[in-house]
C-alpha cells in the first residue's frame, strides 16, 4: 500500500475518475483510438463502467478498478503476486509502473542504478459529495451550451458569493508540506493555489461560467461548481478541478459556501499527495527502455506521463517493447506522428534541464503538411473551431493510418 491509495486492486483511481475528453479530433480521443485498435484492457474496463460525463469518458472507480483486477487475476497467462519489490532481478525481463507513489528502496535503487536522482511533483484530489446531500433547488443538470446528455450537476454564484468564497478559501488551513521545494503539477494544481495567482484565476479556470445558462435567470452566472458523477448508482458525485491540500475541517466549512453544497455530505475529502517520476530523457529511449540496463522497461506516471490514459497508453508501448525484446527482435518505437509516439518521443528527446511530466496533447505531433488544409476558408466558413476540428481530423486521419502501418510491419500485435 501507498499513502495515495485505499484498496489493494489494481488500477486504482485516487485523484480524479476521467479519461478525459472523447472527442475524436482531441489528443486524447486519438490517442484513444489508437489504444482501441491495440485492444487496451484498460479501455474496455473503462467502457463497461463508464459513468455520464458529457463528452468525456468518466469511471466508476471502484467499479472500473475491480473489472481490471478480476481480468488479471484470471488470465491464464498472470501469476498475481503481492510484495514489496526493492530491486528487480538481474537478468529478468521487468516493467517498473509504479506509480503514482514509489517506495523508498525502489526509488533509491532505481536512482543509483540510472545516475540519476529521482524526481517527484505534489497532485492533489479533489472531494467526492453525496448526491442526496447536493440542494437541486438551486443546482441544475446541464452540459455547456447543452450539448450532449446534461451529466454535470451546477452549483451558481453570484458576484458577492464568489468574492465570499474567495476570501473563506485563501484564509483556509491547508496542510503542510513536506518537501517545501517539491513543485507542484502545473496542470492538476490545488484550487487554493490557482486562487493565490489572482481573485479572476478561478473564473476562467474550474469555476468559469461559460456556456451555462442558469435556468432561473437564462443567463451565465458569475461563476459557477461543476459536479461530474463518480459512480455508477449516481450517489457521489465530485467536485470537478476542485483538487485540495485544505484541512478536512476547513474543506468542510469552504465548500459549504458553494450554493447547492450548504448541507453537503462528504464521502472523500480532497487531499495531496507526492508523485514521483525519473528524468525521462536522460534515462529512457522512445520504447521507454532504460537506456544504461537491459531489459528493463519503464512505464506509467513513473515515465514522465500525466494521466491515467497516458499512463496506461505507456503500458501499452512498454509491453509492446519488451514482447520484441523476449522474441529477439530490434526496437521499434511508435510513429511520432502518432499521439502515443509523439507522447514517448517528447519523453526521451525533451530538455532534461527543465524536464517535467506532460498530458498527450497535439502540440507534440509533427506539424500537418503544407497546404493541407484551407485555413483561410475554414475560418470564413466557420471561424477558429472549424480550424481546430479540422486540423484535429487531419491528425487522427495521419495518426491512425500510421499506427496500422507500424502495426503491419511489426507483425501485429503480440
Amino acid at each position: 500500500m501507498t499513502p495515495a491509495h485505499t484498496s489493494e486492486r489494481a488500477a486504482e483511481m485516487v485523484c480524479s475518475n476521467s479519461f478525459k475528453s472523447d472527442d475524436p479530433h482531441s489528443a486524447t480521443g486519438i490517442l484513444k483510438a489508437e489504444m482501441r485498435r491495440m485492444d487496451s484492457l484498460v479501455l474496455r474496463c473503462a467502457e463497461t463502467t463508464r459513468v455520464p460525463a458529457g463528452n468525456s469518458l468518466a469511471v466508476d472507480r471502484e467499479a472500473f478498478s475491480s473489472a481490471v483486477t478480476t481480468a488479471l487475476k484470471t488470465h491464464p497467462l498472470i501469476h498475481w503476486e503481492e510484495a514489496r519489490v526493492e530491486c528487480p532481478e538481474p537478468g529478468t525481463p521487468t516493467i517498473i509502473a509504479t506509480g503514482p507513489l514509489t517506495a523508498d528502496p525502489l526509488a533509491d535503487w532505481l536512482a543509483a542504478a540510472t545516475g540519476s536522482g529521482s524526481l517527484h511533483f505534489y497532485d492533489a484530489i479533489a472531494p467526492i459529495v453525496e448526491r442526496d446531500s447536493i440542494d437541486m433547488d438551486i443546482a441544475w443538470m446541464a452540459t455547456r451550451y447543452d450539448k450532449g446528455e446534461p451529466d454535470f450537476i451546477n452549483c451558481p454564484l453570484d458576484k458577492a458569493q464568489y468574492e465570499c468564497f474567495l476570501d473563506a478559501l485563501l484564509a483556509a488551513e491547508r496542510t503542510p508540506l513536506h518537501d517545501v521545494d517539491t513543485p507542484y503539477f502545473e496542470a492538476c494544481l490545488p484550487i487554493e493555489v490557482m486562487a493565490d495567482r489572482g481573485r479572476e484565476t478561478l473564473r476562467h479556470g474550474p469555476m468559469k461560467p461559460v456556456g451555462l445558462d442558469d435556468p432561473r435567470t437564462g443567463r451565465w452566472p458569475h461563476a459557477v461548481v461543476q459536479l461530474r458523477q463518480d459512480t455508477l448508482a449516481g450517489e457521489h458525485f465530485n467536485l470537478v478541478g476542485f483538487q485540495t491540500r485544505l484541512k478536512w475541517g476547513a474543506q468542510k466549512e469552504v465548500f459549504r459556501l458553494i450554493p447547492g453544497l450548504a448541507t453537503a455530505e462528504f464521502a472523500r475529502f480532497g487531499s495531496i499527495h507526492r508523485n514521483t517520476y525519473i528524468q525521462a530523457p536522460r534515462i529512457i529511449d522512445a520504447t521507454l527502455a532504460v537506456k544504461s540496463i537491459p531489459g528493463l522497461w519503464i512505464a506509467g506516471q513513473l515515465s514522465g506521463v500525466e494521466g491515467y490514459l497516458e499512463s496506461a497508453a505507456g503500458g501499452l508501448a512498454a509491453a509492446f517493447a519488451a514482447d520484441r525484446s523476449l522474441r529477439g527482435l530490434p526496437p521499434l518505437p511508435f510513429p511520432s506522428d502518432t499521439v502515443l509516439g509523439g507522447l514517448l518521443h517528447y519523453l526521451a528527446h525533451a530538455s532534461g534541464a527543465d524536464f517535467c511530466p506532460t498530458n498527450a496533447m497535439l502540440g507534440l505531433l509533427p506539424p500537418l503538411p503544407e497546404n493541407l488544409l484551407d485555413v483561410r476558408g475554414l475560418k470564413r466558413a466557420g471561424g477558429t473551431k472549424a480550424v481546430k476540428s479540422a486540423k484535429g481530423l487531419a491528425h487522427r486521419e495521419r495518426a491512425l493510418a500510421s499506427l496500422d502501418q507500424h502495426l503491419k510491419l511489426a507483425g501485429g500485435l503480440p
